[in-house]
């Protein structure tokens, strides 16, 4: 696999951190937990999409587009880190955000990464919850191109072949800062939604021979479905980067028991996840993604899947911008757990 031989622009702060969590790893009784930050990829405030930009935008600037279009949930932290590309390299950017959640306030509608998306100077479109948001990016770029626009059509979360290249290239990062740092990683956890982030790793890991298991907490989709879909773009992907091998259905790791009441809806596993991630070690994750991936992390911990010895990464994927978004349900939260005191 030459990856050199895509386009791909420098836009992250790379490599992200790796750093071990003490303190959470103490409170939860063990295994010892690392994370990854790539809520640190710099841009826009950081997070996993900045990576899947990185070619993306490459390919859209290689075909002479000068104006990105893409999808998401109306605080969709992958519209925020595109909206903030488009306007660095001073390309036009229109988002079309899908009402996917009900019964929202007046924070959700407005702050968090809405504002950002306007700060960015993004053009804002929304639709309701179940629209074929593939089509409406479709019908938005001949509507574009009838003005003499040059669109660039890139998926919700970045997931296809092209975005995935970013953590094909991750995975060979993180398994070279573990082997600097002496650190032999049991397991790779994280939040796993349009799937571009997991398909990724898991070519990475497989290709590299890495020796360690990606496993995908969905924050979606059901188990059957969260997996097709992981297990489908990394086959798109490999054959899309040349890898001899193909990806088997064993090397797709998902567990969909934290999605909760829904995409974008925190429970009471999601919010004390965020409320201890935050309380020992100062690390902020979001209701959405990351709260959701540290919670299976969590309660998989506290069933005993994972022994003291054992060392496991939580990748960061980013989203802190969009706490704003959730004030009243995080207040609530931070009320009601109690402080954490480890030494």
């Amino acid at each position: 696999m030459q990856i050199a031989r895509f386009p791909r622009l420098r836009l992250a702060q790379l490599p992200t951190p790796l750093h071990p969590l003490p303190r959470l790893s103490r409170l939860l009784g063990g295994p010892e937990i690392w994370v990854k930050r790539d809520d640190c990829t710099g841009m826009a405030g950081g997070g996993n999409k900045m990576r899947k930009l990185e070619f993306l935008v490459a390919d859209a600037q290689a075909q002479g587009a000068d104006t990105l279009i893409t999808q998401g949930a109306v605080q969709s932290n992958h519209a925020r880190q595109t909206a903030a590309v488009a306007a660095s390299l001073g390309l036009a950017c229109h988002v079309i955000l899908e009402e996917r959640i009900a019964d929202t306030d007046e924070d959700y509608a407005g702050n968090g990464n809405v504002l950002l998306d306007r700060l960015f100077g993004a053009e804002l479109q929304y639709r309701p919850g179940g629209t074929d948001m593939a089509a409406a990016m479709v019908e938005l770029a001949e509507q574009l191109r009838a003005e003499g626009r040059r669109p660039y059509i890139i998926p919700g979360g970045g997931s296809n072949p092209v975005g995935a290249l970013g953590y094909v290239t991750a995975a060979l990062e993180l398994a070279d800062q573990a082997r600097e740092q002496g650190l032999v990683i049991d397991c790779l956890v994280h939040g796993s939604g349009s799937a571009g982030t997991q398909a990724g790793l898991v070519v990475g890991v497989s290709h590299y021979r890495l020796g360690f298991p990606v496993l995908g907490i969905s924050v979606r989709a059901p188990h059957e479905r969260q997996h097709a879909n992981v297990l489908k773009l990394a086959r798109d992907t490999a054959t899309w980067a040349g890898c001899p091998a193909g990806i088997t259905p064993d090397e797709v790791l998902v567990d969909a028991g934290y999605v909760g009441p829904g995409y974008g809806v925190p429970d009471e596993r999601t919010l004390e996840a965020i409320v201890l991630t935050a309380r020992t070690e100062g690390v902020l994750l979001d209701p959405v993604y990351s709260g959701k991936g540290m919670a299976g992390l969590i309660g998989r911990i506290r069933q005993g899947e994972f022994t003291s010895h054992q060392r496991v990464v939580f990748l960061h994927t980013g989203g802190a911008q969009v706490l704003p978004a959730y004030r009243k349900v995080l207040d609530a939260a931070a009320a009601d757990l109690p402080q954490v005191i480890t030494t």
